[in-house]
């Protein structure tokens, strides 16, 4: 099977056949492990073992806790992939997504300014939902074009926090 995996702003093909896991076409020694009757998952990669926690949230996309360490996550299989591909093309660019609260919380920092450029995965917000903070990153290249909270805010689930505008491209 063919997934499309996006992780901060970067996309890469991962192609799973029995225990052969292949990454951009190279081979990769990868293995999941759940550990039983906790949500966490040791993931092996190479020689490198990470601590994973990952959950789905209302729209699809994977939140993940890499070793303490909040990533958004989009992971499609290829049909899929070509799918928005297409409805991509057909609907045109819609620019950078805005940043919305992933849950109910308290906007503990706002780290951006309006008109800054940022880069994918920079830490945009970190909002603290259910006693711990999250910090909430930009997915591609932007500008940042509007800011609707502040510290001290509290945001409801799906609130937009900050919106974006495309970087113009150089001539």
């Amino acid at each position: 099977m063919r997934y499309i995996v996006t992780l901060e702003g970067r996309t890469h093909e991962v192609h799973i056949d029995g225990d052969t896991v292949l990454l951009d076409g190279e081979p990769v020694e990868a293995t999941i492990t759940r550990i039983e009757g906790t949500p966490l998952h040791a993931m092996r990669i190479g020689s490198h073992t990470h601590r994973v926690i990952a959950a789905r949230d209302a729209d699809g996309a994977w939140r993940l806790d890499v070793d303490g360490r909040p990533i958004a996550a989009d992971v499609v299989d290829e049909r899929t992939h070509r799918l928005r591909e297409m409805a991509g093309a057909a609907a045109g660019a819609e620019g950078p997504r805005p940043i919305k609260a992933p849950m109910p919380g308290l906007v503990v920092k706002v780290e951006v300014a309006v008109g800054e450029e940022v880069e994918a995965g920079q830490g945009i917000v970190i909002v603290e939902a259910m006693k711990m903070e999250n910090e909430l990153d930009a997915e591609v290249p932007a500008r940042v074009s509007a800011i609707r909270v502040a510290a001290g805010d509290t945001v409801e689930k799906d609130e937009v926090l900050v919106e974006f505008e495309p970087l113009e491209e150089d001539a």
